[in-house]
């Protein structure tokens, strides 16, 4: 999320640089926040307080925001637009882009909050506010429409916090005089302004694309409060549920010509309304602020981690190869490497930059996650990577993705599914709106033949879908999961039925003479010819053509794959249990595994068994098209 800027000054006088270490970058942090920044402690300092200030607005506005996040929160404040130019996206060096003053970043691991420091307007702070704003929105900011995410941002970024009351939602007069010059976007055309929009980017359109977004957001939030009304709720109930916001706007806020011209009016009016809390004053103890002189090295590798979760790779690399040449040890230069080559899909070599940095720091519940989460994705259910996500998340309790693979590797190994489960709850509780999270639990509750609670949570995901990809992947589990209570049924039918089959009484005499009747079964029969054995080992995947498939009693397969350079062979002795998924394509129905998997291009996951005249026990089946 981006913030356009007005060029001035707010770097603190006699700012010093980091206590001479040469390298003229510094780190502060507090309980909530870590300042990096290349302007000298005392500006550091200034930027923490002004964070340390606006989460304590929300808390007292927003119980419900989203403050303190698992993942931790680094604020890069540099000096200027040299600075800036030096990491902000690619996208934004182009001529006729806006110009940043401030931008937010997101991923699994890391919040980042770069801003530059020699702006100012008729709020100084109003960009830290903004980016802050965006962090508090949490999750929301993948699917609430651009206008509102931005318009509450712009809307709270006018904060001012004093010693005895808080101001929220002054007015923008930047913002009214270029409404006032300019005609309004159409509400239609705003409300459907996505990040590929030329209004998100485009330096014109973007200004009246934010002043607009705010005054909007500022009308209606003042209309609410008038009239005990909560518009703004309703219509983020219906963009949630998958309305589309046009639809949604015209629910929630009536006509949209009406809304138009009381929006147009509403700019051009001479008086408008704030809101004001009395409150204590903020409670801040700066000498509580720990200072750190950072190495060039150091700073080379944060600003090398930035750069590559905004896309920058090559200038990602630069940096983190001189870091490294500076610091071969440098523990947080092999986690950035590691991200880059995670990135670009080179999961062992990430894997063996995270493990690296694992050595370095054992404290780096970072490095030991990845280290573990990679080695589950590469298929390996090792007790060095079980050890991995235990340490990650006995080192950092409340980071949601360790519990997920640590889940996930136990569910690979069937076993312990009972502690799976558990784990992947753990994750939903710290993450409700993760999806993933959820259709886990579900596939856990799967594989114990919980079928009830499976679909139940299904259902709850279905309902926190967002788009209709999302929809689609939650309504397939639910056929699944039918599916396999169905076949698991038919398998237990045919069970029975095959054991009173195959029992024969046999009249007469026995073979000694005894004249009484045995009951005879031919059980020997039915036995697979190979081990029924728990995933175990190392999970390899193979790519190939299916050919062979033979099926029988009661539900054994065996397959061939040939590949480019050999055939191999592969059973399984309950193809029900075997994972079924398809890689680019939609079936067209249900799978039968021994009808239509012949000729098919696939990859095999697997392991090896005792019986060493296969190449191993079939764990799941992706079909290729």
């Amino acid at each position: 999320m981006l913030k356009r800027m007005v060029v001035g000054c707010l770097l603190v006088a006699g700012s010093v640089w980091a206590r001479d270490n040469g390298s003229g970058w510094v780190e502060v942090k507090s309980p909530h926040f870590t300042v990096v920044t290349d302007a000298g402690d005392r500006q550091g300092r200034h930027v923490l307080a002004q964070f340390e200030r606006m989460r304590w607005v929300f808390q007292s506005t927003l119980p419900g925001a989203n403050l303190d996040p698992s993942n931790p929160i680094v604020v890069i404040a540099v000096k200027g637009q040299k600075d800036m130019e030096a990491l902000e996206p690619a996208a934004y060096l182009a001529k006729g882009q806006i110009g940043l003053g401030g931008l937010f970043s997101r991923s699994t691991d890391k919040n980042y909050i770069l801003v530059r420091l020699d702006v100012e307007g008729e709020h100084p702070w109003s960009f830290v506010y903004h980016e802050y704003t965006h962090l508090a929105e949490g999750s929301a900011t993948e699917w609430m429409p651009l206008w509102l995410n931005e318009g509450l941002a712009e809307f709270f970024q006018n904060t001012e916090v004093q010693d005895k009351q808080v101001l929220l939602g002054q007015v923008s007069y930047n913002d009214l005089q270029l409404l006032r010059q300019n005609r309004l976007i159409p509400l239609p055309v705003l409300f459907k302004v996505d990040a590929t929009s030329p209004y998100y980017h485009q330096e014109q359109k973007g200004d009246l694309f934010y002043a607009e977004s705010w005054a909007l957001t500022h009308y209606l939030e003042v209309a609410d409060f008038k009239d005990h009304a909560n518009r703004l709720g309703k219509y983020l109930q219906l963009v949630n549920k998958g309305v589309d916001s046009v639809t949604a706007a015209e629910q929630a806020f009536g006509d949209l010509k009406t809304l138009q011209k009381a929006l147009d009016d509403y700019t051009r009016a001479g008086q408008y309304t704030y809101f004001r809390k009395s409150t204590e004053a903020v409670p801040l103890d700066e000498s509580a602020f720990a200072e750190t002189p950072l190495t060039l090295a150091d700073a080379d590798a944060i600003r090398g981690d930035f750069l590559a979760q905004v896309g920058r790779m090559d200038d990602a690399r630069a940096l983190l190869d001189q870091a490294l040449k500076a610091d071969p040890d440098n523990v947080k230069a092999h986690e950035a490497m590691g991200l880059i080559e995670f990135r670009a899909g080179h999961r062992e070599e990430a894997k063996k930059w995270y493990e690296e940095a694992a050595a370095l720091d054992s404290k780096s519940y970072l490095a030991q996650y990845y280290a573990g989460a990679l080695a589950v994705m590469g298929g390996s259910t090792t007790e060095a990577a079980e050890k991995s996500l235990r340490a990650a998340i006995e080192l950092n309790p409340r980071f949601a993705p360790a519990y997920d693979a640590l889940a996930n590797l136990l569910a690979r190994r069937n076993e312990k599914l009972d502690e799976a489960h558990m784990l992947e709850l753990q994750a939903v509780t710290l993450d409700p709106t993760n999806l993933h999270y959820r259709l886990n639990t579900a596939s856990i509750l799967l594989e114990q033949d919980n079928y009830d609670s499976s679909v139940r949570v299904l259902q709850g995901a279905r309902a926190m879908a967002k788009n209709p990809l999302e929809v689609d992947v939650v309504e397939r589990m639910l056929k699944q999961v039918d599916q396999r209570r169905t076949q698991m049924e038919e398998f237990k039918r045919q069970q029975t039925e095959a054991q009173v089959h195959t029992t024969v009484i046999v009249q007469g005499p026995s073979a000694a003479g005894s004249g009484t009747g045995v009951a005879v079964t031919n059980e020997e029969d039915a036995k697979p010819k190979h081990p029924t054995e728990t995933p175990h080992g190392q999970m390899r995947v193979m790519r190939g053509v299916i050919r062979g498939v033979t099926c029988g009693y009661p539900a054994v397969m065996e397959l061939s794959l040939e590949t480019s350079a050999k055939k191999l062979s592969f059973y399984s002795n309950n193809y029900y249990k075997v994972e079924y998924s398809a890689a680019n394509f939609t079936p067209k129905g249900e799978v039968h595994p021994c009808e239509d998997l012949e000729g098919t291009k696939a990859e095999v996951e697997y392991f090896a068994t005792a019986d060493k005249t296969v190449d191993g026990q079939i764990v799941g089946i992706m079909m290729i098209k």
